[in-house]
């Protein structure tokens, strides 16, 4: 890092050395009547304070005593984001007792293996729909002592023996506590940081998920560059959506906001997210790559049907914010600031107003490649948007951009805390620091050969440009033509999914002559072209086998191609009339295409493209 980087450099925050259940204790303990989360139910955000946090917390972790967890036992929770899921967690943890977080989107099959594979104790469900998925796979879960339900309608006929209320293990808690007041207190007391916190599971896009083991002092470590590199302090706020068995929504939901004492909001589900985004007006977001192409297509959307003079205004702003994008504000000239605030009065506030990020004073992508132009459209509207980097096996952020030199195309440096190298044999990017995982749960080999002479092997290849770092792909990803040239897939797939009308991109090109690619239509945004083309369609299918649907996508595919080298042109390209599907084991709960299994599935369909 430059001495300039230095100087601008955030001062890194003294994070207590606590665990996260004797934070929130301390919290309980000193600001009690503060707000720490609000949830909404019913259209009315009902908000918990610090004391109450933690009182339902310490029932919930008594009343899991009182149903047999013991110290070091596993307790699961399959739900989306709400409330009780953080609460259930920090019960857990006040027990020493681990958390393993299961996708609410996987199907039963997936689900039983995750909590077979962690051995889990107790599982939290949401609802009806979760807790079948576990009653359907319950006899291959011999170590299962109960399930543990959220919401509960639904659910009153069903006559089975190991289904309990949320609110009863509270209960149960709740009497415990007033039976012996010292026990939590004790419990914490004897905490210490190389207990285990959490058990994450990996996404499995090329083989069984993997579960690795996260403990108190990695998070400890990892809070303080998290904190400084996106210069948060406790009048931060954020909406938590993304899933919280996930290491980058437990960083923003939990670490941070645990020790800085911050607010959390959860929204009522994932299909309110835009609104409730408007209404928490968040100061810092995470968005993984997927949620800001859905943002840009809805802008997209919202601007080519206002048309008009309002959409040559809103390209004469994208153009003019463009230009500044990446330049840092300090290096702004009068006029520069003048016309930006000119712009920002006329279009971006709206358009921020719209997405709800106009209080919003950092934002991050992460977990996942992005396309430089999707960065670059945010960042001209107003959106400070960085791009960071970490693996569940770095127990969140490694590097990160500085929010005031974020070179394009690069993940930034190395947070505090934190160091990294590239391997000179392989350009491997190599981890060290407080916050490398555990190891894998039941996996020694797998660890062996992930932590090596006290350096984690990430498998992602990186390149040093001007002392950031550039993520080339994924070593096992990287392909080799047929004339011996190196192919980054994908570099290509994002220059091609930064197109509104496309959502998915997978590219074809190892050991062949030229690059394929099996490309799904974005059906929401293709769906309005085609309503204001006058384009008759009836479903997903009828829609990608349109010729002049086709016709778009190929301009598409040539305007990704104008950025792209020669080598790496998609050449040829086939429309997928389905989207891909998690239940078709296509994508991974994250999302993350199973290559091995879609190169499988559609093996005649790639053959076809190099006939």
């Amino acid at each position: 890092m430059t001495e300039r980087e230095q100087a601008r450099k955030p001062e890194t925050m003294a994070v207590p050395v606590l665990t996260m259940p004797q934070m929130l204790r301390e919290h309980a303990r000193h600001r009690p009547s503060a707000l720490a989360i609000r949830q909404k139910d019913f259209g009315i955000w009902q908000p918990i304070t610090w004391s109450g946090y933690f009182e339902r917390a310490r029932a919930f972790g008594l009343g899991l005593e009182a149903l047999g967890v013991t110290a070091g036992g596993h307790v699961g929770v399959l739900s989306e984001n709400r409330a009780e899921w953080v609460i259930a967690q920090m019960g857990a943890g006040i027990i020493h007792a681990v958390t393993v977080g299961v996708y609410p989107t996987s199907p039963a099959n997936e689900v039983a293996y995750v909590l077979a594979h962690a051995d889990v104790d107790v599982v939290v469900v949401e609802d009806q729909e979760q807790a079948d998925k576990v009653l359907d796979c319950r006899a291959d879960l011999p170590r299962l002592r109960r399930i543990v339900v959220v919401d509960m309608r639904g659910l009153k006929a069903y006559d089975h023996p190991d289904l309990i209320p949320f609110d009863e293990v509270e209960r149960l808690g709740a009497e415990r506590h007033a039976a012996e007041p010292e026990r939590a207190d004790r419990l914490l007391d004897a905490q210490t940081l190389d207990d285990t916190a959490l058990m994450i599971y990996t996404s499995g896009s090329t083989g069984k998920p993997k579960g690795a083991v996260i403990t108190w002092r990695n998070i400890v470590h990892v809070v303080p560059g998290l904190i400084a590199r996106l210069s948060l302090d406790r009048a931060a706020s954020s909406l938590s959506y993304l899933p919280l068995c996930h290491v980058a929504e437990q960083a923003m939901t939990n670490f941070a906001p645990v020790y800085l004492g911050s607010l959390i909001s959860f929204g009522e589900s994932l299909r309110t997210v835009q609104s409730d985004l408007r209404e928490v007006a968040p100061t810092f977001f995470m968005g993984v790559p997927r949620i800001w192409e859905k943002l840009h297509a809805a802008i997209h959307i919202k601007m080519a049907e206002t048309g008009g003079w309002r959409k040559a205004l809103y390209d004469r702003a994208l153009a003019d914010g463009m230009a500044l994008a990446y330049k840092p504000r300090r290096q702004w000239t009068s006029a520069e600031r003048l016309r930006f605030q000119i712009w920002y009065l006329l279009v971006y506030r709206a358009l921020l107003n719209f997405i709800g990020l106009r209080r919003t004073h950092i934002a991050l992508t992460g977990a996942a490649p992005i396309s430089t132009d999707i960065l670059r459209f945010f960042r001209a509207i107003g959106v400070p948007l960085v791009e960071v980097y970490g693996q569940t096996e770095t127990a969140g952020v490694a590097l990160g951009q500085l929010p005031e030199d974020p070179r394009p195309g690069t993940v930034g440096t190395a947070v505090d805390g934190v160091e990294v190298k590239l391997d000179p044999a392989t350009s491997e990017i190599l981890v060290r620091g407080g916050s490398v995982f555990a190891g894998y749960y039941k996996n020694e080999a797998a660890t062996r050969d992930t932590i090596r002479d006290g350096w984690l092997h990430t498998g992602d290849v990186g390149e040093e440009v001007d002392g950031h770092i550039r993520i080339v792909d994924r070593i096992k990803d990287i392909m080799i033509t047929a004339g011996g040239k190196n192919l980054s897939p994908t570099e290509i797939e994002n220059a091609v999914k930064s197109s509104p009308y496309l959502k998915e991109c997978v590219v074809i090109g190892d050991r062949r002559k030229f690059v394929s690619a099996l490309i799904q239509i974005d059906y929401d945004t293709v769906a309005r072209w085609a309503e204001e083309q006058g384009i008759a369609y009836t479903t997903f299918r009828s829609l990608a086998e349109n010729p002049r649907v086709r016709a778009l996508v190929e301009q598409e595919v040539a305007r990704a191609n104008a950025g792209l080298a020669p080598v790496s042109h998609v050449r040829r390209f086939h429309l997928l009339t389905k989207e891909l599907d998690h239940d078709d084991d296509e994508v991974t709960a994250t999302m993350k295409i199973r290559r091995s299994n879609v190169y499988r599935k559609y093996a005649d369909t790639i053959e076809g493209l190099y006939a």
